[in-house]
């Protein structure tokens, strides 16, 4: 039986419409602009790291500079979950959101790529934090029939970062400074912070924590290891043969074994419902941004396209994906999470087939940024379903860790598929685009297999 997920909300905000309606507007503006922040820092990094990897000579670090933040939002969000549930949501959003700001000033200023690594690492503690709060500010203010369009928007919040993030981000690297990419953002992190402080203020007694609920730190000990793990993974392809190998091997089995008490018993096995849609979570994920990485850098080293418009072939990915989520919004239960989670596998491994084929065979570009359009139709009809459905299977005093199950399952398969990539680069050389894309794939087709297990048992 699904459990209530929120307090009930009195009958009058019931009856409101959507994230828009006066009860919550301007508690929804201000999240939408956080995640609309967060979308173009992620956009804009992933277009102008060829060129920072260039730059501070760190090209080695470059898979690294990915999977440092995955790895170390791990430790973030299980502390945030048990922050949130221990206190509400408000203390873990501004602390997390502190960290985000301190991590983009140390990557911004960093005179060479360790340093930058390290910046990253802060700025994915913090990163990753922010979301878990807002997710349980969903579960606790918004009624039920609201929370997927909710979702929905987090989705949308990413159109105009994929429209012009990517171009601004090539523009500012090639005629300013990557630098700027991590700094400008700054100066917009605040007031979109304070823009949902004040009405997240006038529903305090609604996201009010558990003092009851004890602070975890064994799960937060797990969650050090598992991070530790993904950093082992990440570093492993710098050891000689056979050292690199054994390593992975090692530092993937410690990664399962350390995320087993951070997400829902059965996960790992897949087992039917909850656990099934957390690892969904993590295997979606891993092969959406273990592919994400390497496009622009594929566009750029072999058919020698600009920055600005490298980053643009992501632009079709994050229009689509918010045109899908709002698309799957509006079905509501018409089309069920299952459904929604198969359909979406089934696309985004034919979609990364279809990029595979590019790096494979030099088909044209233009087939690249067709098959990354339908990558992200396929993502964005398929997320919010994942959170829309724990949150409907979680009691009230267990949002915050299912909340953070979800994201540490995507931090971690995507951590994890970043490493691999890096792993059989370093084999085959750096410009083993097609072995990288390869991995993704398969890890694809994985998920088109577990789809159907997402369904609960009845």
């Amino acid at each position: 039986m699904t459990d209530r997920t929120a307090s009930a909300p009195s009958e009058p905000d019931a009856a409101v419409g959507g994230p828009l309606a006066r009860p919550w507007r301007w508690l929804s503006i201000g999240m939408f602009s956080l995640i609309f922040l967060a979308a173009f820092e992620a956009l804009a990094v992933t277009t102008v790291m060829p060129i920072v990897a260039a730059d501070l000579d760190g090209r080695s670090l470059y898979a690294v500079a990915f999977s440092v933040p995955l790895a170390a939002g791990v430790v973030g969000m299980v502390i945030a979950g048990n922050w949130s549930d221990r206190s509400g949501p408000l203390p873990p959003l501004l602390a997390a959101a502190a960290l985000f700001v301190s991590g983009l000033v140390i990557a911004g200023l960093a005179p060479n790529m360790p340093i930058l690594v390290l910046g990253r690492f802060v700025h994915g503690l913090g990163g990753a934090a922010v979301t878990v709060p807002l997710y349980v500010i969903v579960a606790r203010v918004y009624p039920a029939a609201v929370r997927a369009r909710v979702f929905a928007g987090f989705a949308a919040a990413w159109v105009i970062p994929s429209i012009i993030g990517p171009a601004v981000a090539g523009f500012i690297a090639e005629r300013l400074d990557w630098r700027w990419v991590f700094l400008g953002v700054i100066a917009l992190v605040v007031p979109a912070g304070a823009m949902m402080l004040v009405p997240l203020l006038r529903v305090l007694d609604r996201v009010q924590g558990d003092p009851a609920v004890a602070w975890s730190g064994t799960r937060i000990a797990w969650a050090v290891v598992a991070a530790a793990a993904a950093l082992a993974l990440g570093l492993a392809k710098e050891l000689p043969e056979p050292w690199r190998w054994l390593t992975a091997a090692a530092a993937i089995g410690v990664a399962i074994l350390a995320v087993r008490p951070l997400v829902p018993p059965g996960t790992v096995r897949a087992a039917r419902g909850m656990p099934a849609t957390v690892l969904m979570r993590a295997i979606v994920a891993g092969a959406f941004f273990g592919s994400e990485i390497y496009l622009p850098y594929l566009l750029m080293e072999r058919y020698e396209f600009s920055a600005s418009l490298a980053g643009a072939v992501l632009t079709g990915a994050g229009i689509s994906w918010a045109a899908a989520s709002w698309l799957q919004g509006r079905l509501g239960e018409r089309v069920s999470h299952a459904d929604a989670v198969r359909i979406g596998a089934a696309l985004l491994a034919v979609s990364l087939l279809a990029v595979l084929a590019v790096a494979a065979f030099s088909l044209p570009p233009l087939v690249a940024f067709a098959a990354w359009t339908l990558s992200g139709a396929a993502m964005g009809f398929m997320y919010p379903r994942f959170s829309v459905s724990v949150l409907e299977q979680s009691r009230q005093e267990s949002q915050g860790f299912n909340s953070a199950a979800l994201n540490i399952g995507e931090a971690l398969g995507s951590a994890i598929a970043l490493a691999i990539t890096a792993l059989v680069a370093s084999v085959l050389g750096p410009e083993a685009f097609a072995a990288e894309f390869l991995v993704t794939a398969a890890i694809a087709i994985v998920g088109v297999l577990l789809a159907s297990r997402v369904r609960p048992r009845m």
